[in-house]
């Protein structure tokens, strides 16, 4: 007997089993729903009348099952409030395993890679999604175009211009469900193609371009960012110009035009990881490479740093001959992004309320920046700083100070994660994120990493 059965505003798929009579098939049916958490301890259940009715049994079995679940201890039945699910003691199958306690969550959490989310605009964000929702077409609701609502691209093409110097006519803009789609979609279009990424980087970045058939090659940074000359046999190289991740250099204005020129000369892609773009601090903010050569250069930007990762938004720049690809790939990856969250983005940065947001967020992260440098002290060796998320402080031995930091319940990142090929003598040192704590936290963790670069 397969039903669903729905009373006081539940719905529930149960199957008792009648091989031993309806009564006890129906009592091992509400036993494991309870068991297995689809019946929440508090959940108010049907009346038997009801619930008879439902799964075409007799009242009596309906209530001789309650009764014998209410005096088992998986039900209460009180006098007016009817019967609902008890709440059961914890059983040895739903503890945590002792050998996961390592992986509760820091006191204090430095790493990089994400923003303050305590930050997030909920009321602009509010005010956009009812405006667009309140003028969305009825189409809106339907599968749409695989590139993106046309809303969204016509937005991000003015704000890209003005903000970044990007060239982004709207037909050459794919929206995705963040950077790694991003990446993801394009390594594919590439079509197990070699692509360079930058040693020192994100080693998950690297896996996104593997596990869609690329192959990765190492390029080396240095003070002036990536090394152009070292590009080899590469059809593509990912970069972070306005600033490396980790080591926080912006990529020279000799090395810009020479990357540009390898594209040109070589039939190569240059893919431009516009991460955190908008945060400069001392001056105004590096324009995009892709201004300079649009033709040779994939422009990714996100949402993740501005707003927040959850809301899983990003957007591509594309060359004209590449458009196409990545649309079909886009259609056959997702169809498309989810379109409420895109109408209510380009309604953010109609309004300019995205603009007023990214200003707000500029200046609390500087201070933050001025937080983290004063905290440290001007004998400590730190990078990155004019702009971004986060800093680089060196250190003589990554792996004590992490052993340290973890005994403090302070979680850092590590540059010897970033290496290509980790091993000795390669540089040590810290990737500290500042945008990751709530406002409230940040005084403390800086407090804590300060002891710990002190001991």
């Amino acid at each position: 007997m397969n039903d669903f059965w729905s009373g006081v505003g539940v719905d529930l798929h149960l199957e008792p089993d009648s091989a031993d009579g309806r009564r006890t098939g129906l009592e091992r049916a509400l036993r494991d729903a309870v068991r297995d958490g689809r019946l929440a301890p508090g959940t108010r259940l049907p009346a038997t009348r009801r619930l008879a009715a439902d799964l075409g049994v007799s009242r009596g079995t309906a209530k001789a099952a309650y009764d014998q679940l209410v005096a088992e201890g998986y039900l209460t039945a009180r006098q007016g409030s009817g019967t609902r699910v008890a709440t059961l003691p914890p059983s040895l199958d739903t503890e945590a395993p002792q050998a996961h306690a390592h992986t509760r969550a820091p006191l204090f959490d430095l790493r990089p890679g994400s923003p303050d989310v305590g930050a997030f605009p909920a009321a602009a964000w509010l005010r956009a999604l009812r405006r667009a929702i309140a003028t969305a077409p009825s189409l809106a609701y339907d599968y749409g175009d695989p590139r993106g609502r046309i809303e969204l691209r016509t937005a991000l093409s003015g704000y890209l211009g003005r903000a970044r110097g990007v060239l982004a006519p709207p037909e050459r803009i794919v929206i995705t469900s963040g950077y790694v789609q991003g990446l993801a979609l394009l390594t594919r279009v590439l079509d197990g193609a070699a692509v360079a990424m930058e040693d020192p980087g994100l080693p998950f970045h690297r896996e996104v371009v593997r596990r869609n058939g690329g192959t990765v090659l190492p390029v080396a940074v240095d003070a002036r960012g990536v090394r152009p000359e070292r590009l080899g046999e590469a059809a593509a190289v990912v970069v972070t110009p306005a600033h490396q991740y980790p080591t926080g250099v912006t990529l020279h204005p000799e090395r810009r035009r020479a990357l540009g020129d390898w594209a040109r000369a070589r039939g190569g892609l240059i893919v431009e990881d516009d991460y955190d773009g908008e945060f400069r601090y001392d001056r105004q903010p590096v324009g995009a490479l892709q201004g300079m050569a649009p033709g040779q250069v994939v422009y990714l930007g996100t949402a993740s740093k501005t707003l927040g990762p959850a809301l899983r938004l990003g957007w591509m720049v594309l060359p004209p001959q590449l458009v196409d690809a990545v649309a079909d790939a886009k259609l056959h990856s997702d169809h498309h992004t989810e379109t409420i969250g895109q109408l209510a983005l380009a309604e953010l940065i109609d309004s300019h309320a995205y603009d007023r947001h990214v200003r707000a967020c500029r200046l609390r992260y500087r201070r933050r920046r001025d937080q983290l440098l004063d905290q440290l002290g001007a004998s400590r060796s730190v990078h990155g700083v004019a702009a971004g998320l986060h800093a680089l402080i060196d250190v003589p031995d990554e792996a004590e100070v992490l052993a340290r930091a973890e005994a403090q319940g302070l979680a850092l990142g590590a540059l010897g994660d970033h290496w290509h090929t980790p091993g000795p003598g390669r540089p040590q040192g810290l990737v500290v994120g500042y945008g990751t704590p709530r406002e409230r936290a940040y005084p403390q963790a800086l407090e804590v990493l300060g002891k710990v670069l002190d001991a």
